[in-house]
């Protein structure tokens, strides 16, 4: 087993013993925690199954499942932290592992707090962390998750003593103040994709995934302003409302700025171009540039990732086969992306507004280098492609990704679309 893992289960197992008494959890918590002591992956695998299913969290779980009280409480936050460890330890190549774990932790300052996004970036972090526990060397936790009282009951029971965590009353604020404008852009017909309000009688109920990253972008806002000493740190899942002003790229994630910036400047949008022309040409090869064609960035993808064939490639084997890897990287690569489209959109300077989309495709073209099948590099450049009146270019990339995954049916959707917009 990997000493850091190993060291993070038995870290893990201690926190869910003191925060109840061993006769109040389930009994297959401590076979799942054996099960990954002695690498038993396909007993650790199924307990976890019948863990989240017992937590009553997931909409997927059985008709007839029982939920387990004490996994309501903040017991769960250690166990699904050890699940979600240890299907990252599981899946990635070690080297890549470490390596992602370590350009993140060795960026952030001592003392900071870090908003992990992503499952490695939340779980991968933490596992790596001197001490996830007692913050060492900085606050580690999610913003998918301060929408749920259990969760910030945990992160005030490790965290509270050292730092602001949203309070009861807090986490109602957001609701409230949440769903006051989401009944209003419901009456005006601006809810978002993935936004499900509803009124019946004088009681407003919101669901979906878009809504529950609205209330945590809230309490994201919260603990920024009631943590005025510290540094902030964010590696994005989902884009949360009001950040991208106050974002700038920092490595493989983002600094989160107290105040929000007018614009990025040269030197910024320089250091973050050559951070990544050094870890891409580690990753797959120092063979892209501003003037690298689609065409060469597809048939590299139909080289690498469809045929295997690396012959002649200059970039780590172990990362050409880590798909785990290839997903991650490329998704932090298109969350800056993002940030540079964001800031193309929202200036009025059109030199600025080049600029920036100069800045996004190229972080689009690395992001799609990096992991061509994934939904949302291709999704995220063609949007690009198309503000840019390029849909050759789009094509191009659709096709390629498509016989990357040729049963995807998203990709089959777009491209009948750029066929028929030709």
């Amino acid at each position: 087993m990997d000493p850091d893992f190993a060291r993070f289960a038995a870290a893990k197992q201690a926190q869910v013993r003191e925060f109840a008494a061993s006769n109040t959890v389930p009994s297959m918590v401590w076979s799942y925690f054996d099960a990954v002591r002695v690498d038993d992956w396909q007993t650790a695998t199924n307990l976890a199954s019948q863990l989240h299913n017992a937590s009553g969290r997931y909409e997927d779980a059985p008709a007839n499942n029982r939920i387990s009280a004490p996994l309501l409480t903040v017991i769960w936050a250690p166990i699904n932290e050890m699940i979600g460890a240890s299907g990252e330890f599981h899946n990635w190549d070690s080297q890549w592992l470490h390596r992602f774990g370590r350009e993140i932790i060795d960026s952030i300052p001592r003392g900071s707090i870090y908003f992990g996004g992503t499952d490695p970036g939340r779980f991968i972090i933490s596992a790596l962390s001197e001490s996830h526990r007692e913050g060492k060397p900085f606050f580690t936790l999610t913003q998918n998750q301060l929408a749920d009282e259990a969760y910030l009951g945990y992160l005030r029971k490790i965290y509270g003593a050292k730092l602001y965590i949203p309070t009861l009353e807090d986490a109602q604020g957001a609701f409230a103040k949440y769903v006051a404008d989401a009944q209003q852009r419901r009456q005006d017909g601006k809810l978002r994709p993935g936004e499900d309000v509803r009124v019946v009688g004088d009681q407003v109920s919101v669901s979906g995934q878009a809504a529950v990253m609205a209330i945590n972008a809230l309490l994201v806002k919260t603990i920024v302003d009631k943590n005025p000493t510290r540094d902030f740190f964010l590696e994005e899942s989902f884009p949360l409302d009001w950040t991208d002003p106050y974002l700038t790229p920092h490595g493989l994630i983002f600094q989160l700025h107290p105040k929000s910036l007018k614009e990025l400047s040269a030197d910024v949008i320089e250091k973050d171009q050559v951070y990544w022309k050094r870890m891409t040409a580690e990753m797959i090869g120092d063979w892209m540039t501003k003037q690298t064609s689609t065409k060469e960035l597809c048939d590299f993808a139909d080289k690498i990732y469809l045929d295997k064939n690396l012959e002649g490639f200059k970039g780590s084997r172990g990362f050409a086969k880590d798909q785990e890897a290839q997903k991650c990287f490329s998704k932090l690569r298109c969350s800056i992306g993002g940030l540079y489209l964001w800031r193309s959109e929202n200036t009025r300077d059109a030199e600025d507004q080049k600029n920036m989309q100069r800045a996004a495709e190229m972080a689009y073209r690395q992001a799609y280098a990096l992991c061509p099948y994934s939904p949302e590099a291709l999704f995220r450049y063609i949007r690009l492609l198309t503000d840019l009146k390029r849909p050759d270019d789009a094509f191009l990339l659709a096709k390629t990704s498509l016989r990357l995954d040729p049963k995807n049916e998203a990709f089959k959707q777009l491209v009948r679309q750029l066929n028929e917009a030709h």
